[in-house]
């Protein structure tokens, strides 16, 4: 007995490795297969993979508005999903499919380089959704930039060049109203979001964007994940570094981010 939205079996529940919590404390990377930690910026693969296998079912569709490196398309081809995923990095983009190699498949994936934020990404979703025979999407995924703490590209219209607040939630609010309508009523999608730190306080990005989501959106929020940070790039071999910088000032170091579920009612 599965589930509607996924494949779990139900009859051999106690053997589901699935995490059900709202703290996820992840040691290490998952760098198996195609998964590669050497774009700055990238998320962990244990986070699409979990949040895959709990809210689609095979071969149905996702959408990824922000593909980066790739993390969402490698964890879809190793779990018989369809993916759309869209960037405005076309660097990165040329990466990730030289990265997929001969396992690029047309039919299952379709990969373009967009502005999320401008209403001609319309286009690219509808060319998406015909190439691989759907009409609507069952799953989107959402990992923004944190504003411009990682500037990935110089375009004007990246969200990773945006330094206020306001900025760039009504950019990320035109990402959402683009995207969010190809999805499934009764589905679900997953914003991945971490804070930052300004002007010497802490700036709450994440609950900004969640408030902007209930705002604007029929939706429920069925999650708020708090996913620990290990590891990261900018940090790397500079834990002492980051540790003085902490004591001899007033802040704490951040170590998670947050993932936040919302199931779609419109």
């Amino acid at each position: 007995m599965a589930n509607k939205f996924n494949d779990i079996d139900m009859q051999d529940w106690k053997n589901c490795d699935i995490n059900i919590d709202t703290l996820w404390l992840i040691d290490r990377r998952d760098k198996s297969g195609k998964h590669k930690n050497i774009y700055h910026g990238n998320f962990i693969p244990q986070i699409p993979n979990q949040l895959i296998r709990r809210y689609t079912k095979e071969n149905e569709v996702i959408i990824d508005p922000f593909l980066g490196s790739g993390t969402t398309l490698y964890e879809c081809d190793n779990l018989k999903r369809k993916l759309i995923g869209l960037d405005i990095n076309e660097k990165v983009l040329e990466f990730t499919l030289d990265n997929m190699g001969n396992n690029f498949n047309n039919k299952r994936f379709y990969i373009t380089v967009c502005d999320n934020t401008n209403s001609k990404s319309l286009k690219y979703i509808n060319e998406g959704l015909k190439s691989l025979k759907s009409k609507t999407a069952q799953f989107v995924i959402f990992h923004p930039p944190y504003m411009d703490i990682i500037k990935f590209t110089d375009k004007k219209e990246d969200l990773s060049q945006i330094n206020n607040m306001d900025d760039f939630l009504n950019a990320f609010f035109k990402t959402c109203k683009n995207i969010l309508p190809f999805l499934d009523k009764d589905r679900y999608f997953a914003i991945v979001i971490g804070d930052i730190y300004r002007n010497s306080e802490v700036k709450p990005l994440s609950f900004n964007v969640m408030n902007l989501i209930q705002n604007n959106f029929k939706v429920k929020l069925k999650g708020i994940i708090i996913k620990n940070i290990e590891g990261n790039r900018g940090k790397l071999k500079t834990e002492n570094i980051w540790r003085y910088r902490a004591l001899k000032s007033d802040y704490y170091i951040f170590k998670h981010e947050y993932i936040f579920v919302f199931k779609k009612e419109f």
